[in-house]
């Protein structure tokens, strides 16, 4: 099995409130105005039930559910933390059951252009390795994107190789894969009663591996209702080498269905 993985730009707001007291002394005596500000500090979290964790193009749950979910932290100057965690199949992952990522960065916009960088900790527990090889699937990557209005140009860099391909995993000596590469765009587009349509593109390249590279795409819409729900609606493919990306015999990369509901607190 060869594979490969999750995510994704995660934050929403979460306003707290503190009081404080403005004194003013007269001669007829003390007197206090309460006056309110907002924390600089924001804490999200988000739980959600997905019939197929699909990641740049890949199922990584053999085309089964996955529930999902993660803590954010923001600062007001644009620095941010998270957590956010998957379950994936052992069939995909080998000897896998949960994915956890780790990632910070930030984030600044100016008018109409939004910024944004950072690093990517794909963690795997118990720390499992390619089949037949002691080589981890945990991989860490840097990233940076620039938005204007709806459009959003990503690419994300490995700094250690990927997810575990190198010499030894591949039984080559084409040597690291680290260096490896994926760029993405990434269209937003408002439509009436809350609703997004999402369009995506994106260009995985293997450093060393070029059979691997592969594009992906995606198209789906958001429905946004309720206080912090969310569901949504994809349709995703890639053009994959249909012999290299499989895992237990079934294709990672072909086209899926997939449906979502979401919560945010």
């Amino acid at each position: 099995m060869h594979a490969q993985h999750v995510r994704r730009t995660r934050q929403s707001l979460f306003h707290v409130l503190a009081a404080s007291a403005a004194l003013s002394v007269s001669t007829a005596g003390l007197a206090q105005e309460p006056a309110t500000a907002a924390s600089p500090h924001t804490f999200t979290a988000n739980v959600g039930l997905i019939s197929n964790y699909v990641f740049r193009g890949m199922t990584y749950t053999q085309n089964r559910p996955a529930i999902q979910g993660g803590f954010d932290y923001a600062h007001a100057s644009g620095l941010y933390l998270g957590v956010w965690g998957t379950n994936v199949s052992s069939k995909a992952i080998n000897d896998a059951s949960l994915e956890t990522d780790f990632y910070g960065g930030y984030a600044w916009s100016t008018g109409d252009w939004r910024f944004d960088a950072g690093l990517l900790q794909f963690y795997y527990p118990g720390n499992p390795r390619l089949p037949g090889t002691r080589e981890k699937y945990n991989t860490l990557e840097a990233y940076g994107s620039v938005g204007w209005k709806i459009l959003t140009l990503k690419y994300s860099h490995t700094l250690t190789d990927f997810f575990g391909y190198n010499s030894a995993s591949m039984g080559t000596n084409q040597g690291s894969s680290r260096g490896s590469g994926y760029i993405e765009l990434n269209a937003d587009v408002p439509l009436p009663y809350e609703v997004t349509l999402g369009l995506h593109i994106g260009r995985q390249f293997v450093r060393h591996y070029s059979a691997y590279n592969y594009t992906d795409w995606r198209v789906g819409v958001t429905k946004a209702f309720g206080e912090g729900w969310s569901a949504s609606f994809a349709y995703t493919g890639t053009n994959a080498d249909r012999d290299l990306w499989v895992a237990d015999g079934k294709r990672l990369g072909k086209a899926h269905w997939i449906i979502g509901l979401k919560r945010t607190f």
